[in-house]
């Protein structure tokens, strides 16, 4: 069965999932929206937690999801809620959360949860800032193109909370580097990047 709707988030959901790591037990997606990244998150992961601090994004989430017996979602803070325990997941992901908070935090947040030997997946928005950003960003409009042709268009869940980001792409990678050493980051065609770290101790 095909995603009920495409947009750029859903067009990276692959590289999410084919991060997963083989035999995951716990998963996480943090802004998890309507949850439809949890409900293929499922099949891979024996367990999977989708947290956003949006009631309403919960509300269609777990409706959504009732019939997904391993999957769960929290309506809470991710930064500042206590619901989620350090050191208790095998996989954290998030698409385009970040820019809501603060980076540092919530990337030290995320790599915090994980377990030793875990993996960390974050595809994320950044700001144009340089001449070679607008021009990487305009190569990616033939692109959008195509794909939303393809798809009947763009759309997404009802609700969904929209920021513009404020850091740049160089800042990005520069802050992930630092805060995640030995992390892959890669800048992709339509307007994401993403970064993916194994914490250590596994």
């Amino acid at each position: 069965m095909g995603d009920p709707y495409w947009n750029h988030n859903v067009h990276y959901h692959p590289v999410v999932l084919g991060a997963v790591p083989d035999g995951c037990g716990a998963a996480l997606d943090v802004g998890c929206g309507d949850g439809l990244l949890v409900r293929k998150l499922a099949a891979r992961a024996r367990t999977v937690t989708g947290v956003d601090r949006s009631p309403e994004m919960i509300r269609q989430a777990r409706e959504l999801g009732a019939a997904v017996a391993n999957a769960s979602f929290v309506a809470d803070d991710f930064l500042s809620g206590g619901h989620l325990a350090p050191g208790s997941y095998d996989f954290v992901c998030s698409v385009t959360t970040v820019h809501h908070m603060d980076f540092e935090a919530a990337v030290t947040r995320m790599a915090d949860l994980l377990a030793p030997g875990g993996r960390l997946v974050i595809v994320g928005l950044a700001r144009n800032r340089t001449p070679p950003d607008w021009i990487a960003a305009a190569a990616g409009f033939p692109a959008h193109r195509l794909h939303a042709r393809r798809h009947g268009g763009t759309s997404g869940p009802a609700a969904m909370p929209v920021l513009d980001p404020e850091m740049s792409w160089g800042q990005v990678r520069r802050a992930a580097h630092r805060l995640l050493p030995g992390c892959r980051y890669r800048r992709h065609l339509l307007w994401r990047y993403s970064v993916r770290w194994e914490k250590p101790g596994g």
